[in-house]
C-alpha cells in the first residue's frame, strides 16, 4: 500500500502548486470560453452550413434576374433566417460598411446583368467579404455560380428547342413551345434547397461543447509531460535516489509515481467538467458514466505515457522542449485547434495516432448521444496505450 501513499504525496504537491493550477485549470476554461463563444454561431443547435450573415447588395437597374436571385435564393425559406440584407448605393459604400464591420459580405450586381441571357451569357458578379469571413464569401460564390449556371443552361436549352420547333414547321411549334414552358415553370416552382441541417448523433453539438471537449483533451495531454518532468526532477535532485534507498520496493515507488499522475489527471478532468457545466452551461451528454469512463481511460493513457517518457528522457530541459512541441503537434493533429471535420481524409486517418483524437471524438459523440458499443473501441485503445506505456516505462526504469 506504500504506492498509494507515494501517489497521494505526489498528487498533493501538484495540486497545491499555484502555477500548475493556473495552467491546468484556469487556462483551459479561458480558452474554452473564447473559442466556444467565437464559433457559437457556426456550430450547435442553431448551426447550418451557412453562418448568420449581414449581406450588403448594390442593385441599381432593377434587373429581373437579380430580383429573382435575391427573392428565390438569398431570401428563400431556407436561407432567410441566416441572411440579413442591407442595400447600398455603390461598391465604395459596401467596402466602407465591411471595414466598419456592419456587414460581413457583399454582392455587386452589374448594370444589365441578364441583358445577354438569351445568348447564354451573364455578366460576372462581384463578391466582397471581410478577410476574416471567408466562409461567407465562399458559400455566396457557390450559390451565385450555381444560380447563374442554371439560368444560362435554361436559356440556351429553351432557345435551342424553340429553334428546332421553328425548323420543324409551324404546326409543331405551338405544342413544343407549350411543353418547354410547362417544364420551365415546373423547374422554377421547385424549392431552393441550398442549406441542409444535419447533426451527427441524436443531438447537435454546439461550439462551446466542442471546444470544452477539445480543451479537456489538450490540457490533459500536459500531464503526459508534467508527470515525466516531475519524475526527472526528483531523479536530478536525488530525491528519487533517497526514496529508492528506503525499504520500499522499487516497483511500488514506480507504480506510486504513475498513480500520482493519474490522480491529478482525473481530478483535473472532473474540476474542468464541473466548471464548464456550471459556468458555461456545457452539456457533456445525458450519460455521465460514459463521459467519466472516457475521461478515466484518457487519464490512464497520458499517465502511462508520462512513465514511458521519463524512461527515455534524462533531463528536464529536454523534457521542456520535447513536451512543448509534442503537445502542440498532438493538440493540432487531434482536433483541439481546428475541428477534425475540416481535415482532409488522409490527415483525418493519420490523426488517430494521437491519443487525444480518440478522447475528443468520444466526448463529442457522447454529447450528441451514442451507445456504449461505439465507445468500446476508443476506451480500449486509450486504456491499452496507457497499459503498454506504463509497462514499458516501468520496466526500463527498474532496469536502471
Amino acid at each position: 500500500m506504500k504506492c498509494l501513499t507515494i501517489a497521494w504525496k505526489d498528487f498533493m504537491i501538484r495540486f497545491k502548486d499555484r502555477r500548475g493550477f493556473m495552467l491546468m485549470i484556469l487556462m483551459p476554461l479561458i480558452l474554452t470560453f473564447i473559442l466556444g463563444s467565437a464559433l457559437g454561431g457556426v456550430m450547435g443547435e442553431d448551426a447550418t452550413v451557412f453562418p448568420k450573415t449581414n449581406l450588403g447588395i448594390v442593385w441599381k437597374d432593377d434587373d429581373p434576374l437579380a430580383r429573382q436571385f435575391i427573392r428565390d435564393v438569398l431570401q428563400s425559406r431556407d436561407l432567410k433566417p441566416y441572411i440579413h440584407i442591407k442595400m447600398a448605393d455603390s461598391r465604395e459604400a459596401l467596402e466602407e460598411h465591411i471595414r466598419e464591420g456592419s456587414i460581413d459580405a457583399a454582392i455587386v450586381f452589374p448594370n444589365g446583368w441578364s441583358r445577354d441571357l438569351n445568348n447564354g451569357k451573364l455578366k460576372g458578379l462581384t463578391i466582397l467579404a471581410d478577410p476574416g469571413k471567408s466562409l461567407q464569401s465562399d458559400i455566396l460564390q457557390t450559390l451565385s455560380q450555381t444560380f447563374m449556371d442554371r439560368a444560362e443552361t435554361t436559356a440556351v436549352s429553351t432557345k435551342t428547342v424553340l429553334s428546332v420547333a421553328v425548323d420543324s414547321g409551324p404546326e409543331q411549334m405551338a405544342g413544343l413551345s407549350q411543353e418547354v414552358a410547362d417544364e420551365l415553370k415546373q423547374a422554377a416552382q421547385q424549392q431552393w434547397h441550398a442549406v441542409e441541417e444535419k447533426s451527427v448523433g441524436q443531438k447537435p453539438v454546439s461550439g462551446m461543447q466542442y471546444y470544452a471537449a477539445a480543451m479537456a483533451a489538450m490540457f490533459l495531454l500536459f500531464n503526459m509531460m508534467n508527470g515525466a518532468k516531475f519524475f526527472i526532477h526528483e531523479r536530478e535532485t536525488q530525491t528519487l535516489a533517497r526514496l529508492f534507498s528506503t525499504p520500499t520496493e522499487k516497483i511500488s515507488i514506480l507504480i506510486g509515481k504513475f498513480l500520482g499522475t493519474l490522480y491529478f489527471a482525473v481530478a483535473q478532468f472532473l474540476i474542468f467538467m464541473l466548471a464548464t457545466r456550471f459556468l458555461f452551461g456545457v452539456n457533456w451528454g445525458d450519460n455521465a458514466l460514459q463521459t467519466l469512463s472516457v475521461g478515466a481511460a484518457f487519464a490512464i493513457a497520458v499517465s502511462g505515457l508520462s512513465m514511458f517518457i521519463a524512461s527515455v528522457i534524462h533531463t528536464e530541459k529536454t523534457a521542456d522542449v520535447v513536451g512543448g512541441i509534442g503537445v502542440q503537434i498532438l493538440a493540432l493533429l487531434g482536433g483541439s485547434m481546428v475541428p477534425l471535420t475540416l481535415f482532409p481524409d488522409m490527415l483525418r486517418q493519420i490523426a488517430h495516432i494521437a491519443p487525444n483524437t480518440w478522447a475528443l471524438t468520444s466526448f463529442v459523440d457522447i454529447m450528441g448521444g451514442t451507445a456504449w458499443s461505439s465507445l468500446a473501441l476508443p476506451i480500449g485503445v486509450l486504456a491499452g496505450i496507457g497499459a503498454a506505456a506504463v509497462t514499458i516505462g516501468t520496466w526500463r526504469l527498474q532496469a536502471r
